[in-house]
């Protein structure tokens, strides 16, 4: 990815911006720590060192955003910040709904939407969106059971 991806201005905007990059090399006892068996392995961890999301293997530009961006939304959801992980996911869907990415950000803003509010609306929604937008999707699969909500 150092001769494709990163490279990319969005990229490198995207970054700066939002994140706090690390490279730790392969032989690196935190690679060991965490488990870094390939590279690329990118893992999203909170200020206290816990990981909430990992993707292993190159990435395209538009992959690698929505991929951080989950992480970023993971790791808020994962800490009960709902509003700021809708916040996060909502840009995976709204910027890049073609991502692989985006079925599970779609999953876990409904989810997040129905914590925030106790309300089971947001859980029959996200499946209906689903099946519309995402029908193979191992995700649209794990929301099944919300199509009975009322």
């Amino acid at each position: 990815m150092d001769a494709v991806t990163y490279p990319e201005d969005r990229v490198v905007e995207f970054i700066v911006q939002n994140v706090i990059p690390l490279r730790i090399p392969f032989n690196d006892p935190l690679a060991t720590e965490f488990n870094v068996k390939w590279t690329p392995t990118l893992v999203t961890l909170d200020p206290q060192g816990k990981e909430h999301h990992r993707t292993v293997g190159f990435l395209n530009a538009e992959e690698l955003i929505a991929s951080l961006l989950l992480g970023i939304g993971k790791t808020r959801f994962e800490t009960e910040k709902f509003q700021d992980a809708i916040a996060s996911l909502d840009k995976i869907v709204t910027s890049y709904p073609k991502s692989g990415f985006a079925p599970e950000a779609i999953f876990l803003r409904g989810v997040a939407q129905f914590k925030s509010t106790h309300d089971p609306k947001p859980l029959r929604a996200l499946y209906e969106k689903l099946v519309a937008e995402y029908p193979g999707s191992e995700w649209t699969g794990r929301a099944y059971p919300y199509r009975l909500i009322g």
